[in-house]
């Protein structure tokens, strides 16, 4: 008879598994072999160890031959196979293990391994619910798999699983956005947001979550409720500013509503859109309560490096359409000290001084503007209106002849040219060019109505 010895086997080398879940050994197996099998094995594991698979393979089939039913021989197929990433193989080879032995999770490991580098997502799901079964920790992978197989409804509920039991995290976080940007899911999570309020009220995450999601679907009123809650749990909390401004403002309490608002405009975790509304509400507060300007002025400057929203063109522009043309120049000069560029803005205060029978300043703004857009007919009119009005009717006449040619389908603007020049002719005795150009104009009026 031959001499029978112990065999200590590792079930499985490095695995190359696509999650950090698998950082601890493989358990020992003992199995009873005889002299015969285990040379045959030790050989397969040696080829192996040199990635010679097929020669592994071979030895591999003594081994089989000698004990058919030895699950450890299945085991090193599988990892033979995958190697070569002879995906079916390998897969069937891990899968007669788990059926032998239902409860050895590295061979349900490596059924994961071939589903993962297929890119077989939806099968991945079933076994790593199995995998669960031994480690609570695959259900990270199990949110990812929902991802790639777009189950995302499926997704949110597990991350907001996880997220409670251990704490956020950067990829979960990440995840959640992407699903939420999609309408359909939002209020699932407004839903869970709530619950998450009333279980850990001084939890300031929650409420931030739910006001930006509010505000993001533009459920203004709902945003607020929300933001007053967090006022009454978390007084010291930025986001209660966002009521307490509003609180103020509607009590006309504007020295208060101020101290909240240069609390909430330079705060990082205050949504942009939010700012945008306090602002506004502030800016027609202001127009009714014209002492706190300055403050308007002083929160104007938190939204200097705003890319999307020019905040003091805005409210220039808010003035412009009251007619209130003093406020109309300060902000548009505010916006242009830092956007010259801005030709529309530059038009809108060309306007404004007109109004405002500032002539002088007309003249010399519309010049330098007509050096920079030669062909901008608009720069031309005013410098010859400004012109006009300061009585200097020779290079209003030369100014205006310059500019008309650049008109092209304004009939208002040539309207206006021709009335000036008619004008300028006028201011210097030129009866004929004058009757010239104010029946041009009125032509064009004419034709203008019809």
């Amino acid at each position: 008879m031959k001499r029978i010895r112990n065999l200590i086997l590792l079930l499985l080398g490095t695995a190359c598994f696509p999650t950090n879940l698998l950082a601890q050994e493989e358990p020992n197996n003992v199995v009873v072999m005889d002299d015969g099998f285990q040379d045959h094995f030790y050989e397969a594991l040696k080829q192996k160890s040199i990635e010679n698979y097929d020669k592994a393979i071979e030895s591999l089939e003594k081994c089989q031959k000698i004990q058919p039913e030895n699950p450890v021989v299945y085991f090193e197929f599988g990892k033979n196979y995958l190697a070569q990433k002879k995906y079916k193989d390998a897969y069937d080879n891990f899968e007669k293990v788990t059926q032998m032995d239902p409860n050895n999770r590295w061979a349900w490991v490596g059924m994961y391994d071939v589903c993962y580098d297929t890119h077989d997502y939806n099968q991945a799901i079933v076994i790593v619910q199995k995998l669960i079964e031994f480690k609570e920790d695959y259900k990270e992978d199990l949110t990812s798999l929902y991802m790639n197989t777009q189950q995302f409804d499926k997704a949110l509920e597990l991350i907001n699983e996880l997220n409670e039991k251990f704490g956020k995290s950067d990829k979960r976080e990440l995840y959640k956005a992407d699903i939420l940007k999609d309408a359909r899911f939002q209020s699932a999570e407004k839903n869970h947001l709530l619950e998450q309020i009333k279980k850990f009220p001084k939890e300031e995450s929650n409420y931030i979550s739910l006001i930006y999601l509010y505000s993001q679907s533009n459920q203004e009123e709902k945003a607020m409720e929300v933001a007053k809650k967090l006022e009454k749990e978390i007084p010291t909390s930025d986001w209660a500013q966002v009521s307490l401004f509003k609180f103020h403002l509607n009590n006309s309490d504007g020295d208060n509503a101020v101290k909240a608002m240069n609390l909430v405009l330079p705060s990082a975790k205050i949504d942009a859109k939010i700012k945008h509304r306090i602002l506004n509400e502030f800016l027609i507060f202001t127009k009714n309560n014209p002492k706190y300007e300055p403050d308007l002025d002083k929160a104007i400057g938190y939204f200097d490096q705003d890319k999307d929203v020019k905040v003091a063109k805005e409210i220039g522009k808010f003035y412009y359409s009251k007619a209130n043309w003093n406020k109309a120049v300060k902000y548009l000069e505010m916006h242009l000290k830092n956007n010259s560029e801005d030709v529309e803005a530059q038009q809108l205060l060309l306007q404004a001084y007109t109004e405002t029978m500032q002539f002088p300043i007309l003249i010399q703004k519309a010049e330098a503007l007509i050096q920079l857009y030669p062909t901008q007919p608009q720069f031309y009119y005013y410098a010859g209106l400004g012109y006009n009005q300061t009585g200097n009717f020779k290079k209003a006449a030369s100014v205006l002849e310059n500019g008309v040619d650049f008109v092209i389908d304004d009939v208002a603007l040539e309207i206006n040219f021709n009335i000036q020049l008619g004008e300028a002719y006028n201011g210097l005795g030129d009866a004929k060019k004058k009757e010239k150009y104010f029946i041009k104009a009125n032509d064009l009026i004419t034709k203008q109505k019809k």
